[in-house]
């Protein structure tokens, strides 16, 4: 296919996509190339939350467009005050730095930390240590593969940032055993994505938080993937009755249209940050600004939430009784589901659901995660999951 010559010549090869080239996208449906239509099971990693064109995402980016879209943060405009305030009502917390990429957050979240270390808690001048958690995903920077424990995400990268500790996922009491007087925060998904949608034990994230006040370490929630509705709440760390210091923002928040990210927090945090020490070309651009406002509109809407949580719902139930599944993880619109290696392999299943009209994508060995756009018509979801059935079904 002449598009793939192209790719395979002129793009880096750091991406194993399936062979589907697609053309364009209506809600939860794509068209490739040759004109097969197919539904997106993945939505980006939650980056389309909301879905390929949503009228509302379009016609703000459309208007933002006659008007101005980039100015630098050199100046103002008239759309960063706006989305700041209107994220940071939806979040519960009273200031937000906005960035482009979920790694920035990241990174960005990290300097935070650091800093508020320093001026806030008092740690010695570059002693600052952060926990983070086994299998986790946070993005693709030095800084942030230095503490993967994926090893083809660090091969060949180093040297590696120092001042992070790892310790198991969903481990409190190995977590508590890490911290120490220099320890100025623990970064984690609330659920880890990459590592195959996989849910902490009940009570944990409320026992982070817990450990984090003792402490006086910053409990930094990397909401990337996990928030802006993809459980079927604003925040997955609230679903779990508890709240984070810092929450990290990307992908959905800027609707599938451009990258927009965020830290968001309380002035007592994002407070260190002064003129000059920090920033960005594009972050806070107007395009971005006015996107973002049109997401966190779209997520004060009555039904959005309870739909997503009334489709998940539905869908889990269906995934426990397939045949050829030998775990189910997850919650609302979100699903990592193994599959039984008589069958194949994630890649192989993935790679079959494509042919069916189902694009989604495999993570390590058995895993397939299942994300489709929260906006998905009831009678699509189902479409989708009678043809994975099928699929699994054939053996």
């Amino acid at each position: 296919m002449h598009h793939e010559r192209l790719v395979a010549a002129h793009s880096a090869n750091n991406y194993h996509p399936l062979s589907v080239v697609i053309a364009s996208g209506d809600g939860a449906w794509v068209t490739d190339v040759e004109g097969r239509r197919s539904l997106d099971f993945l939505a980006g990693y939650s980056a389309l939350n909301f879905g390929h064109g949503h009228p509302a995402l379009r016609a703000a980016a459309h208007a933002q467009l006659d008007r101005a879209t980039l100015t630098s943060r050199a100046f103002g405009n008239d759309q960063l005050g706006p989305f700041c305030a209107e994220l940071a009502d939806l979040i519960g917390k009273q200031m937000v730095l906005p960035m482009n990429t979920g790694a920035e957050a990241v990174e960005s979240g990290l300097k935070v930390a650091r800093k508020w270390g320093y001026e806030v808690k008092g740690v010695p001048t570059d002693r600052a240590r952060i926990v983070v958690a086994a299998d986790g995903f946070h993005g693709r920077t030095i800084s942030v593969v230095s503490f993967s424990t994926d090893p083809d995400a660090r091969g060949g990268f180093g040297p590696f940032t120092p001042g992070f500790d790892v310790v198991p996922y969903g481990d409190a009491a190995a977590l508590r055993a890490a911290i120490t007087d220099d320890t100025v925060a623990v970064l984690l998904e609330p659920i880890q994505g990459e590592a195959g949608v996989v849910v902490p034990p009940a009570g944990y994230l409320r026992a982070v938080r817990d450990i984090c006040s003792e402490r006086n370490v910053l409990f930094v929630a990397d909401e990337v993937q996990s928030g802006l509705g993809r459980t079927g709440h604003v925040l997955a760390t609230r679903a779990a009755d508890t709240d984070a210091d810092v929450y990290l923002l990307g992908k959905a928040l800027g609707g599938g249209v451009l990258p927009v990210s965020a830290v968001v927090a309380d002035a007592d945090v994002l407070g260190v940050l002064r003129p000059g020490q920090h920033g960005s070309t594009f972050g806070g651009n107007p395009l971005a600004c006015a996107v973002g406002r049109a997401v966190v509109g779209l997520l004060h809407e009555e039904d959005l939430l309870g739909r997503v949580r009334a489709l998940g719902t539905a869908m889990h139930a269906r995934l426990r009784r397939m045949p050829g599944l030998t775990a189910v993880r997850g919650t609302g619109l979100w699903a990592g589901i193994d599959v039984d290696p008589a069958i194949g392999t994630g890649r192989e299943l993935s790679e079959r659901l494509a042919v069916a009209g189902v694009l989604t994508k495999d993570t390590h060995g058995p895993t397939l995660r299942l994300s489709p756009p929260l906006v998905i018509d009831e009678a699509d979801l189902h479409l989708a999951l009678d043809r994975l059935e099928a699929e699994l079904s054939r053996g």
